[in-house]
């Protein structure tokens, strides 16, 4: 109730009205009943207290409702029952599939293989695809055994609690051995676990410590656009009632010099007061009271409960609610209401939510030659009037019929044994994070953390590279019928900073082979120079993809020396071992082995819009908002991506293109 009424008086207006009550309580000043302030005040306190009272309310059933889940506890060597607020670091927690992650948790073992566990991060970033995380080889064999895990006995060294939620570092301690730790082994709180039977983890964070909880900022009293324009309006009302009151006492000082004296017996302080300048500052008082009611309070209420009415409005309205998921619309809170009839700005990302995130692989370039072509609605060719048939993957016992390509003679290369194209699909089949998963009738199905990655999987198992299964130390693939295990060395990890992701396996016949994918501006700078005329040409390609809205990936491998490999492992291992700003080690040890490499092509991905994406950009333009949309393509797929959803039109007298690499450079270009 303090804070309450704190956050209240932060309104001009009831801090006037606070004040007016304070002169009222002044005889000498005072001709009205303190009795007329203090209703219509006591009126607005509680209304608005009572509605954030409401709002609060329904916070605190939120956090009840989640502090009193029930998670699975390992203690005294058997699974108890216990509320969340209740787990502390160190406990084990059993979790079953399609839960909430209690706390963040270091992933011991799970009911799959390897002790891999699938995740959906939506609750931390927004993101609908799987992730996956893997337990310590040491101790995913652990959850077989109660037993086992009660005797668990590693100590975890890490960094203090933080909210960056793609990255941890830490140490396990235990059997006289040490193991790095690092986001990859991390369950954290607000992720669900999918696709994963049940898994175990040792409790890390827990409570406000947790990443999700870290980056929960203190609740704010939120104040909107109108209350603003209604504290200034009653600043200047009230600037414009002390006018009145300066005016009147002055005159009131001028009658009581010249006139009043004749009079003084009759006034209440005639006894007190001996000069009219006294006189007249006891009357500027007197008048603020008596018009106060320039000032209006009841638009305070009027306002409070317009907001609570709009609020079951919203809740109400047929036009805010989604058959498919059986979702209406729910206010959470009543005092922003208005805010949205206010909106000037859209931001958005394009991915997933001007897109529809399905991708489909359309296009390639191979060694300087492009596969594939791009039809209209109706299924004809762009270039010449014939119909078209997709490509017959019957060969393929394994490929997934709803994939279709249109181009023929990229069969034809990979039956006639062209070693380029085989290294490609080689690639799209070995460099990747994705999952498999063999279902009762022999049906391979793929847990993918990006639907990009699924797309170009599926692509080279569709062509004779199926990527069966993998284990944190090989990768099976079945090349044209023939089944390869390669030994998995080292995988170089994708982030926003590198914007390529490697692997380097060793084939069965002991080849060390580096395979890389990752955007073209990036790859192409650690090309070897023999590559010059093959980039220039690839170059082309990727710009006619991304003028067609294409998703795009350029792919390069390299040939290794075991002496050279062993040296960089070296490098390696000291950098995965060092406590201190381990990232940036890592990135050094990666830009070591990842140059000189071949290129082998570029890839090129379909991200459909999603439905009625066009007809909402063109309606919010009319309402005059700006939008803007965030992407990582190229330019010139992102141009199309504008066109086509209406954001970019043909009506536009002239569209600006900022490009720079330093903040001096987009200066100048926005001069």
């Amino acid at each position: 109730m303090p804070v309450n009424l704190f956050e209240q008086f932060q309104r001009v207006a009831n801090a006037y009205f606070l004040s007016l009550l304070i002169l009222q309580l002044i005889p000498e000043i005072s001709s009205l009943s303190w009795f007329t302030t203090i209703v219509p005040l006591m009126m607005v306190f509680t209304i608005t207290a009572v509605k954030d009272a409401t709002d609060d309310c329904f916070r605190h059933k939120s956090d009840n409702q989640v502090n009193n889940r029930q998670a699975e506890v390992l203690i005294d060597g058997r699974l108890q029952n216990e509320k969340w607020m209740n787990v502390r670091p160190g406990d084990i927690i059993k979790l079953e599939n399609n839960t909430f992650v209690a706390a963040d948790l270091l992933l011991l073992s799970s009911s799959e293989p390897h002790g891999l566990s699938y995740i959906e991060t939506a609750e931390l970033d927004g993101e609908t695809n799987l992730k996956v995380r893997q337990a310590l080889p040491v101790t995913s064999e652990l959850g077989a055994d109660i037993r086992r895990l009660a005797e668990f006995d590693g100590v975890v060294v890490c960094e203090p609690p933080n909210n960056k939620l793609d990255k941890f570092t830490g140490v396990l301690f235990w059997k006289d051995n040490r193991y790095l730790l690092n986001n990859e082994q991390m369950l954290l709180r607000g992720c669900v676990l999918r696709n994963t039977g049940w898994c175990f983890g040792m409790v890390i964070f827990a409570g406000p410590d947790t990443k999700l909880m870290q980056n929960s900022g203190r609740t704010k009293f939120k104040r909107t656009s109108i209350d603003r324009l209604m504290n200034t309006l009653v600043l200047w009302i009230f600037g414009f009632l002390v006018c009145m009151g300066i005016i009147l006492a002055i005159g009131n000082s001028i009658w009581e010099q010249q006139v009043g004296a004749h009079f003084r017996i009759y006034l209440y302080w005639s006894e007190v007061v001996n000069s009219s300048v006294f006189s007249g500052f006891l009357t500027f008082w007197s008048y603020i009271i008596v018009l106060n009611s320039v000032v209006p309070i009841s638009l305070y209420v009027s306002v409070e409960v317009i907001r609570l009415g709009h609020s079951y409005f919203i809740n109400w309205d047929r036009k805010m609610y989604y058959p498919k998921k059986d979702i209406p619309a729910e206010v959470r809170t009543t005092t922003l209401n208005e805010e949205l009839g206010q909106v000037e700005y859209i931001f958005s990302d394009k991915t997933g939510t001007i897109t529809q995130n399905i991708m489909t692989f359309k296009k390639c370039s191979i060694n300087g030659k492009t596969y594939g072509d791009v039809y209209n609605d109706l299924g004809w060719k762009t270039e010449i009037n014939e119909k078209t048939v997709p490509v017959d993957f019957s060969f393929n016992p394994l490929a997934d019929r709803k994939f279709q390509f249109y181009d023929h003679s990229l069969i034809e290369s990979i039956k006639l044994g062209d070693s380029m194209v085989h290294e490609f699909f080689r690639l799209l089949s070995l460099c990747h994070t994705v999952m498999s998963e063999e279902k009762n009738a022999g049906e391979l199905i793929y847990q993918v953390q990006s639907p990009d990655e699924g797309a170009l999987v599926t692509a080279a198992r569709n062509f004779g590279f199926i990527f069966k299964s993998r284990t944190p130390e090989t990768i099976t693939v079945e090349e044209m019928g023939k089944l390869v295990t390669y030994q998995l060395l080292a995988i170089l990890d994708f982030n926003n900073i590198r914007k390529r992701m490697s692997v380097i396996v060793q084939t069965p016949d002991g080849q060390i082979k580096l395979y890389c994918k990752g955007a073209d501006t990036v790859l192409f700078e650690r090309l070897h120079p023999s590559n010059e005329e093959l980039m220039y040409l690839t170059s082309d390609h990727l710009e006619e993809f991304a003028g067609e809205g294409l998703r795009t990936l350029a792919l390069a491998y390299k040939n290794l020396t075991e002496e050279h490999f062993k040296e960089w492992f070296k490098i390696l291992q000291e950098a995965n071992s060092s406590l201190d700003s381990r990232n940036e080690h890592l990135a050094a040890a990666y830009e070591e082995i990842e140059k000189d490499m071949m290129l082998l092509g570029a890839t090129a991905v379909e991200d459909k819009l999603q439905e009625g994406v066009t007809e909402t950009i063109a309606s919010l333009s009319l309402a005059n908002i700006k939008i803007w949309v965030l992407t990582g393509d190229k330019q010139e797929t992102s141009m199309n991506i504008g066109y086509s959803c209406h954001m970019l039109t043909d009506t536009m007298n002239e569209i600006f293109i900022v490009a720079g690499h330093t903040v001096m450079e987009v200066r100048e270009k926005l001069r």
